[in-house]
């Protein structure tokens, strides 16, 4: 029996008792009924606090009407036992039958297990956009594997999920990136605020190589305005297909690149403002074209096109929100770095002044997420061999491999700093998360070859054979996941499958020392070896299908 299931049994029986006369409440009174795993697992395997959230209405105490739950629940079939605990917990202990039903409803669903069509609707995800100026640094590979670790979530959680990167082509920065490259290329020093590091040396000279190869003028030979030219449009596209080849590798890929310079050059920056004056939104003072946010809970009125006529930055903002709404995303969610927090209340302002909800989850939110340190033999690692002076995807990626640079970047709140112990995840133990939940994954294929190899199969299924306390704690978290996979993508949180599936590595080892999939020499196969082989079966669907939601493989072996 799935908690849905048990829901809609207590629904059943509540509806029945106000049908009778026995509880005095109206159907419309009742509430969507809930039910969660005790702390204290002694109390029974689920448990809900309908009878707290009723009795009030009811007229009578909570533990009162908590009785008749009770009473009439014990009736029902795959119902063990209900009890009344504290202030009016209805605890329940299900048949062992009824609950290693779930074992068949796993398999049964495969992938689709913990999937549901909960949050519909069409999600446009912005994440990393970093500036195609150098590599990603670290804050940047913690939005890749969270973003797309988030919109895996959402998606299995029934949303159509856009991924874009806002290429970010147009601006000052872009300025300074082409200068460094032609000063490198000259041998010369990085302007002031330019971009120095390895990698300022590497694209100078493939630009340069790129030239020749195309029989076009070495850019040295040209005038300092037509050779900053050519290293902005060679030197940009090459250090953005690096970015874009790190994140690939990185197991990141991305629906839409979408070019900053589009916005400016299609007129799409003066509509989205001929828009926000048609609404009223906007004035002019000072020679400058203003919007007016302070409407919209800004802590000032944004500048959108300067007294020398150029567009401001938040421009380009305007327009981008903008285009994103016109095709077709009910819902904008935004993955920023610390830096920008500044930056949410000008732009929820900007939502609510073209109509829309913001911050609330309705049509604009915007995630911040904390710095990442490194931490290598105790002390903190300060610089890329590469960049010079930040830490980078590839960096990463070469020190504990793709799976674990994932995992340990989405197994915690975005919200809060995150230090990283490179010797710890490039270990072999279980004190190193990942490494913990892919051998729990890895042992669950173990245990089933063996299986094979002894004649167990999975024909004869008696759920009710699960009669084992390692069982029934086994088949409690198992259960779980689809609450897990539902919290994460309502709170944007995906950290919460990662910390669900430590849990679930933990109950299985746990259940793995207790009891035996496979006959000993002098035994012959039971029905508790067959069951317990569905019970194997069912952990590692559930392993596999949430190691993909953050991204991670799940071994055959380790």
């Amino acid at each position: 029996m799935t908690p849905d299931e048990l829901s809609a049994l207590i629904d059943s029986v509540l509806h029945g008792a106000v049908a009778d006369g026995t509880i005095n409440l109206s159907e419309s009174d009742l509430p969507t009924v809930k039910v969660e795993r005790p702390r204290n697992r002694d109390h029974g395997d689920w448990a809900t606090n309908i009878a707290m959230q009723l009795a009030k209405k009811a007229g009578t105490n909570p533990r009162e009407l908590g009785t008749i739950l009770a009473e009439r629940l014990e009736s029902q079939e795959g119902i063990d036992e209900a009890t009344v605990a504290g202030p009016g917990f209805v605890n329940i202990r299900l048949a062992a039958g009824a609950a290693g039903e779930l074992a068949r409803t796993i398999l049964n669903a495969g992938r689709e297990y913990g999937r549901s069509n909960a949050a519909p609707g069409a999600v446009n995800l912005e994440f990393v956009s970093a500036n195609p100026t150098g590599p990603i640094h670290l804050g940047g590979v913690r939005w890749a594997a969270v973003g797309d670790s988030l919109a895996r979530l959402l998606e299995a959680a029934g949303a159509t999920v856009t991924r874009e990167y806002y290429f970010n082509d147009h601006g000052a920065q872009i300025d300074r990136f082409s200068e460094s490259l032609l000063a490198r290329a000259r041998g010369e020093e990085a302007p002031e605020n330019g971009y120095g590091g390895a990698y300022i040396s590497d694209i100078a000279n493939r630009v340069l190589a790129e030239c020749k190869e195309a029989g076009e003028p070495d850019p040295l030979t040209l005038p300092t305005e037509e050779a900053q030219e050519v290293f902005r449009a060679r030197g940009v596209e090459l250090m953005f297909g690096e970015i874009k080849a790190a994140l690939a590798n990185f197991g990141v890929e991305f629906d839409v690149y979408f070019h900053e310079d589009t916005l400016h050059e299609s007129g799409a920056v003066d509509r989205s403002i001929a828009v926000l004056r048609e609404r009223g939104h906007v004035y002019e003072k000072d020679g400058a074209t203003w919007i007016e946010t302070t409407s919209f809970g800004d802590d000032k009125d944004r500048v959108v096109i300067k007294s020398d006529g150029e567009a401001a930055y938040f421009a380009g903002d305007i327009a981008y929100y903008l285009d994103k709404r016109e095709r077709g995303a009910d819902h904008v969610i935004i993955m920023l770095g610390a830096d920008h927090h500044g930056y949410i209340g000008r732009m929820y302002a900007m939502a609510r002044a073209f109509g829309d909800t913001a911050g609330d989850r309705q049509n604009l939110e915007i995630l911040i997420g904390q710095m990442v340190n490194l931490v290598k033999d105790g002390e903190p690692v300060r610089m890329s061999k590469r960049a010079g002076t930040i830490i980078t995807l590839e960096d990463l990626v070469d020190a504990v491999g793709v799976d674990a640079a994932r995992y340990s970047l989405v197994r915690s709140s975005v919200d809060t700093t995150l230090e990283l112990d490179l010797d710890l995840l490039a270990s072999h133990t279980n004190e190193n998360p990942v490494y913990y939940v892919q051998y729990a994954h890895a042992r669950t294929r173990s245990v089933a070859r063996n299986a094979a190899d002894h004649g167990v199969t999975r024909d004869g299924f008696n759920p009710a054979a699960l009669d084992h306390p390692a069982d029934s704690s086994l088949l409690g978290v198992l259960a779980q996941y689809p609450e897990v996979v539902a919290q994460g993508a309502e709170l944007r949180e995906p950290h919460r499958v990662a910390r669900y599936l430590e849990e679930l590595a933990a109950a299985y080892h746990t259940w793995y020392g207790q009891t035996r999939v496979t006959p000993r020499a002098d035994e012959e196969v039971t029905d508790g070896h067959v069951a317990r082989l569905w019970l194997n079966d069912a952990t590692t669907q559930v392993l596999a299908n949430g190691l993909d939601l953050v991204g991670v493989s799940a071994p055959e072996k380790m």
